[in-house]
């Protein structure tokens, strides 16, 4: 099941920012980002 969550207007504006400088949908740089995030709490030692 996928959540139901508010994102900010700051937040989703810097997701928006990092779409276009990696030339991604806004879609993409979700799951590019929400990946990056699990895997840091996956292995927080590694970073």
């Amino acid at each position: 099941m996928r959540p139901n969550i508010d994102i900010s207007h700051t937040l989703n504006g810097r997701v928006k920012d990092y779409a276009e400088q990696q030339d991604v949908s806004l879609e993409e740089a979700y799951r590019e980002i929400i990946k990056a995030g699990v895997e840091a709490v996956d292995h927080p030692d590694e970073s």
